[in-house]
């Protein structure tokens, strides 16, 4: 999925392998862009497996400037959070520790991989219990 103030970017879904890099849009969010086309946002899907190629850095606005925090983790899962609360961030990436933080506050320019798409439902209750999971928070 790709969070709401991307919809009006040109968009396409994670595949496995996919060299990814985080990337202001320019429409009020941070995302994934494409290796081929810096303006063509990836959309990953709740359950996705991410590898960054070094520490995460994190963002937090200050009355004065920019906090810059760094993560220890270097793999995450994307999710979709706060579903039902309209015109609000909902990706975000849930690290090995159990944090969670949104995909836009990740800083600019850091790269990540695709290793693992979520398995596709094969049962109505398989379909059922992962739409379940992909609204945490």
């Amino acid at each position: 999925m790709c969070d709401y103030s991307l919809q009006g970017v040109a968009s396409r879904p994670a595949a496995v392998g996919d060299k990814l890099t985080t990337r202001n849009f320019g429409t009020g969010t941070r995302g994934f862009c494409a290796p081929e086309d810096r303006n063509m946002a990836v959309c990953l899907l709740p359950g996705t497996e991410i590898a960054f190629a070094g520490e995460v850095a994190i963002e937090s606005p200050r009355f004065f400037g920019q906090s810059v925090k760094s993560l220890k983790h270097t793999t995450a899962i994307f999710r979709q959070i706060d579903k039902e609360t309209p015109h609000v961030h909902h990706d975000a990436l849930e690290f090995p520790d159990g944090q969670i933080v949104l995909l836009t506050a990740l800083r600019e320019g850091q790269e990540a991989t695709v290793l693992q798409l979520p398995a596709r439902p094969t049962t109505a209750r398989e379909h059922e219990e992962q739409r379940r999971a992909a609204y945490t928070g």
